[in-house]
């Protein structure tokens, strides 16, 4: 996996502070707002053969998911905040004291705050002090921001917010069913063609990796989860934007289909598939859908079936969630 795309925390060198106790509900959540998707049996995988080999998209199976809803919009800073002032949680990076800034994100107070480089990725910034509410170090905030997906969050602070609300993460294959609109096999969730008719329809990276952002003003980093149109499933922003934690852990051998890889049965006909990883190797968890610094010169996973994954206490500043519930299917109707 190409740093660019996700620098992870990991689990070696100074390890995990003490595990955060369960969040303690001081005030009802609020019902999250989700789309009622039927489930069916669907082509998963990359169709093209444009995926890294490392990230086991292929080959494409039919996969068959049961109904469940899901987020219209990935969870907003707006959304996170009610979880935190009702919970008091602490993410992963308040714990740790640090999380990943891209360097044209940082604020000029958080300037003393750096750490450090990412080896190989000197985009990426440890910088101490960011945080879900402070995404480019100390002296930044969330101010006009309330729409905008939250950041800086762990595989484990989604499961803690999931918690407090009711619901959980999507599985892999729920996340690409919904992500796909209904088109079977397109490389996006509004068909194969990056901008159809010269529209944009998702927010990447524009301009020259990583020096030089040619979208208005130099801007870099999230927009409202509502920004562009909707999938044909009523999705919005399932590529780029944010990285989205699904519930799976991510395999580290074989090939997509495998037990070891991707699904815990066979590769064709396989029904609610949960990714597996191999005990020995590290517990990194699946992201989808690429964010708001992906570009083809260096990092293509902006396609609906890309896939990524990351340590499960990792955070940065373009990850994100969005959070999905199972459907029980109606039972006969009362005599």
């Amino acid at each position: 996996m190409s740093a660019c795309c996700v620098p992870g925390r990991g689990r070696t060198g100074g390890g995990h502070p003490a595990a955060a106790p369960p969040p303690t509900v001081r005030t009802a959540p609020p019902p999250p707002p989700l789309l009622d998707l039927a489930g069916a049996a669907f082509r998963m995988g990359d169709s093209f053969g444009e995926g890294y080999p490392a990230d086991h998209e292929g080959p494409v199976r039919e996969v068959t998911v049961a109904p469940f809803a899901i987020g219209a919009t990935a969870v907003t800073n707006e959304q996170y905040a009610r979880f935190v002032g009702a919970t008091g949680h602490r993410t992963d990076a308040e714990r740790f004291g640090s999380s990943f800034v891209f360097h044209l994100l940082l604020h000029p107070a958080a300037e003393r705050h750096v750490l450090g480089r990412v080896p190989r990725a000197p985009w990426w910034l440890g910088v101490e002090g960011a945080s879900w509410h402070a995404p480019e170090g100390p002296g930044s905030d969330l101010e006009g921001r309330a729409d905008h997906p939250v950041v800086h969050v762990s595989h484990d602070d989604a499961l803690a917010y999931c918690a407090w609300a009711g619901v959980r993460l999507p599985t892999e294959a729920e996340w690409e069913y919904a992500a796909r609109g209904g088109l079977d096999g397109a490389r996006y969730p509004w068909g194969d063609d990056f901008t159809p008719d010269g529209r944009e329809r998702c927010n990447t990276w524009l301009g020259d990796f990583p020096h030089r952002s040619d979208r208005p003003g130099g801007r870099v980093g999230t927009v409202p989860v509502t920004a562009y149109e909707p999938n044909g499933h009523g999705l919005y922003n399932t590529s780029g934007n944010v990285w989205e934690w699904c519930a799976d852990a991510f395999g580290t051998a074989g090939a997509f289909g495998t037990a070891d890889a991707f699904g815990t049965a066979g590769p064709a006909g396989s029904a609610d598939p949960t990714g597996r990883t191999d005990p020995a190797g590290p517990a990194e968890r699946v992201i989808r859908g690429g964010s708001y610094l992906c570009h083809s010169s260096h990092c293509n996973r902006y396609r609906v079936a890309a896939r990524s994954h990351n340590t499960p206490d990792s955070s940065t500043g373009h990850g994100g969630f969005r959070v999905a519930r199972s459907l029980l299917p109606e039972g006969p109707a009362p005599a």
